[in-house]
């Protein structure tokens, strides 16, 4: 997850990449993945968080409003953060808010810490072009833990280069915020920030309403644990169980050429990400949810800004002709345009 350079505003950059100019694939089999480099510091931090985790399950921190304030978490730094700013919103371009919102947006899912916006748009633009296929980044087809979480921390020499960023994300070259967040891995300083910012709220508000200064301290602990540690981890996990179990397990609504499934219980942990083969149908539209009993909260949360005027050019769900309803089984291969 090193960083690259990137282009400056005005350099002229490809819309829409080309077949014959497809970026090499790397190689997928298990054996050639074991020989790739690992980027240890991202791995170091992501073994370190995990290790915290249990800390909040100890008579001393365990405690059950830390259940609604995950819950809380999860909308804002995973549905608005991952979801909303990154996903939907900068990847397809599913819908656009005034430009404080759009920023605020991508603050929430930088302090999810999943790398930087470029980087995490470039990676799924590659993923809809190739997924499930020989170019796929992270496909779980022949092995679960590398979709879900090991190609996190390998390097793949695809986004190292100053090419691949110029083809898979030629619109966002030009937003200043969002190449100083990429350049140097600011966006870590971010996350961090945010974590500083919620640990002296917590201790804060430990020293605001008790008296005694152990269980204000007591009070910061439990909720450092909670509103940073398990939440970043939990976001984690459900949003990576869209790319291993979304495309493994659950039914199809239509033939896409992927594995991608339609998973409820990934749906209902991500706040309607889950309806993944829908979502690879219809790559740019802001609803996930195609059938009515298909709740998609955070497209409920984009009409509700809709409504008073904070959302506009919503996409709606178009499925192209080609693409049958009712499909059963999956057939490798596709060649979706990145930016849906």
């Amino acid at each position: 997850m090193s960083t690259v350079p990137v282009p400056s505003a005005s350099a002229p950059v490809p819309t829409t990449p080309e077949p014959s100019t497809a970026l090499p694939a790397p190689t997928s089999t298990p054996a050639a993945r074991a020989r790739k480099r690992r980027v240890f510091w991202f791995l170091a931090a992501i073994v370190t968080v995990h290790l915290l985790v249990p800390l909040a399950f100890l008579p001393y921190t365990f405690v059950w409003w830390g259940i609604p304030a995950l819950i809380i978490g999860n909308f804002v730094f995973g549905s608005l953060g991952i979801n909303l700013g990154y996903h939907r919103m900068l990847t397809h371009s599913a819908a656009k808010f005034p430009k404080p919102l759009e920023r605020l947006w991508v603050l929430f899912g930088v302090c999810s810490m999943e790398g930087s916006p470029l980087w995490w748009v470039c990676t799924h633009r590659i993923h809809h072009q190739h997924s499930d296929d020989e170019g796929d980044p992270h496909s779980p087809k022949d092995h679960f833990y590398w979709g879900h979480m090991e190609w996190i921390y390998t390097a793949d020499d695809r986004r190292q280069k100053l090419d691949t960023y110029a083809r898979y994300v030629p619109d966002l070259m030009g937003d200043k915020f969002l190449r100083w967040l990429h350049r140097g891995e600011k966006w870590l300083l971010v996350w961090l920030a945010h974590v500083v910012l919620l640990t002296a709220i917590g201790f804060g508000a430990g020293f605001l309403f008790f008296d005694a200064t152990a269980d204000a301290v007591q009070f910061g602990v439990q909720w450092f644990l909670w509103a940073v540690i398990v939440r970043t981890v939990y976001v984690w996990h459900i949003t990576w169980l869209v790319n291993s179990a979304a495309h493994r397990w659950g039914y199809r609504n239509y033939s896409t050429n992927d594995g991608s499934r339609n998973n409820w219980l990934v749906a209902l942990l991500t706040n309607g990400e889950g309806w993944h083969n829908n979502h690879h149908a219809a790559p740019r539209a802001c609803s996930q949810g195609h059938r009515w009993w298909e709740v998609d909260l955070t497209f409920t949360f984009v009409r509700g800004l809709q409504l008073v005027g904070l959302a506009w050019n919503v996409a709606p769900v178009k499925v192209p002709k080609h693409i049958a309803t009712g499909a059963k089984e999956s057939v490798p291969g596709t060649e979706e345009v990145p930016n849906g």
